[in-house]
């Protein structure tokens, strides 16, 4: 099983952190800026209130999901699981509007990107409203073939959807498996 997990503190990861598919920058030199990075990640992590693991399973039975959602993997759902993450959330949660957002471009990928685009695939969306923020978890049903990536190219028409997820979120990761893949997002007022 695969898993990684991307996280943001206090220093920002946005696109100097990103990586290129070209430049000048000797790749030892980026490795060490890396791992000095994920040391510093760690650090900014400390939070006074234990949270769920990101990356297992979500379902309704489990006591920290607030509410969750199955749809077909088909696009015309998005809009669905945007307006799940938008009522769970309520109109005054600090978070809803990040969050929707968020869900939104994860549940794109699903349906774009992973098996649950073939007929009869589903995709899952669960929230989970923590101590000081809101997790939002997307399981499809993976891919042979691809994995959640960051795109480096700026310029490109599409594929910033995990770039959004990555600049705003407070921290971010995915795990895949043969089950599927779950991606989930951490965000905070």
């Amino acid at each position: 099983m695969a898993a990684t997990t991307t996280c943001r503190g206090n220093n920002r990861r946005g696109n100097d952190m990103r990586p290129r598919t070209s430049g000048s920058t000797d790749q030892a030199d980026t490795d060490q800026a890396d791992t000095d990075q994920a040391d510093t990640d760690q650090a900014d992590l400390a939070d006074p209130a234990p949270a769920a693991d990101p990356a297992a399973p979500a379902s309704p039975a489990d006591p920290a999901t607030r509410a969750s959602l199955t749809i077909d993997g088909l696009p015309k759902n998005v809009a669905r699981a945007r307006a799940f993450v938008a009522e769970t959330l309520g109109a005054d949660h600090p978070c809803r509007d990040v969050a929707v957002l968020l869900c939104s471009e994860l549940v794109t990928n699903a349906v774009l990107h992973s098996d649950s685009c073939q007929a009869g695939g589903k995709v899952t969306v669960a929230v989970t409203d923590l101590t000081a923020s809101v997790q939002v978890k997307v399981i499809d049903e993976g891919s042979a073939s691809s994995i959640p990536v960051v795109k480096g190219e700026v310029y490109v028409a599409e594929g910033h959807g995990l770039f959004l997820v990555e600049s705003l979120a407070e921290e971010w990761g995915y795990e895949s498996g043969d089950g599927g893949t779950t991606v989930w997002f951490r965000v905070t007022p």
